[in-house]
């Protein structure tokens, strides 16, 4: 009973802290989940010829098309980024920045690095459930045709977007035999097969939310590395990147898991 009564004010918590914030959760929401798009499109602003000749020695393309790839980067990135913030057309920004994806992860070579590659994907589940949202504001690329079903691409988009973001967490597991590492393991594995299922959605990602922050923060402090080491951009990376997760879970909390999910097949028991 006492176990229950736990569980019972901790959805308690997260309802309230959704009745709160529910103006304001999506905003905040997108814009964690298109923070790493941002922070790389400046980055490429700044590092425009870095950006170039590491292309140029890795893919012997020339200056020109190297230039073309940092060029696509920057564009695509800002520009779908305004796009979303600015809730115009937010289905073609997403297609674009799933684009931009793939695009870095054949040019980077993280094809072949599993913690990248998986973290990439995370990504792309947040873009996933981004682009749910925008389909539950009935902005459809293609309106004025009918269509059967127009809730299923959303509720299986928000099941692979769910999916697709708990990857990120996989890569933060640590496999060695320390209290604090066993117990972190245990802790967010349940939490991120809880996300997955869709079970007790709200609250296992509004738990994987403040988990990740506090584990952003204290890993990923970036700022507290001087801006001339390689290590400041190494950091800021995944930084911005955990916070597009963060982003995705946040979505996760403010539109719930969607219809392919134990907690919406609840309501039919």
């Amino acid at each position: 009973m006492g176990q229950n009564d736990l569980m019972s004010t901790a959805e308690d918590f997260a309802d309230q802290f959704l009745r709160v914030t529910k103006q304001y959760l999506p905003h905040v929401a997108r814009l964690c989940l298109i923070s790493t798009f941002l922070e790389d499109g400046i980055r490429m602003w700044f590092q425009w010829s870095e950006q170039r000749d590491y292309i140029d020695a890795t893919w012997n393309c020339g200056y020109f098309l190297a230039s073309i790839f940092v060029f696509i980067n920057l564009f695509g990135q800002l520009s779908g980024c305004i796009l979303v913030l600015s809730r115009n057309f937010v289905q073609y920004a997403c297609f674009g920045l799933f684009g931009i994806i793939a695009l870095q992860t054949i040019a980077y070579s993280i094809l072949w690095d599993l913690k990248f590659l998986m973290r990439n994907l995370a990504l792309g589940g947040g873009l996933l459930l981004l682009l749910a949202e925008s389909r539950s504001e009935g902005k459809s690329m293609f309106a004025g045709v009918p269509t059967m079903r127009e809730s299923s691409p959303k509720q299986y988009m928000q099941l692979g977007g769910r999916v697709l973001l708990v990857l990120m967490f996989m890569t933060l597991l640590h496999f060695d035999a320390s209290f604090f590492s066993i117990l972190q393991n245990i802790v967010g594995t349940a939490l991120i097969i809880l996300v997955a299922v869709g079970f007790k959605t709200k609250l296992a990602a509004l738990t994987l939310v403040i988990w990740l922050f506090a584990i952003n923060i204290y890993f990923n402090a970036f700022w507290t590395i001087p801006v001339y080491k390689p290590m400041h951009d190494f950091l800021k990376y995944d930084f911005f990147q955990t916070m597009s997760v963060i982003g995705g879970l946040l979505l996760v909390v403010a539109l719930g898991p969607g219809g392919v999910s134990m907690d919406e097949k609840k309501k039919e028991w």
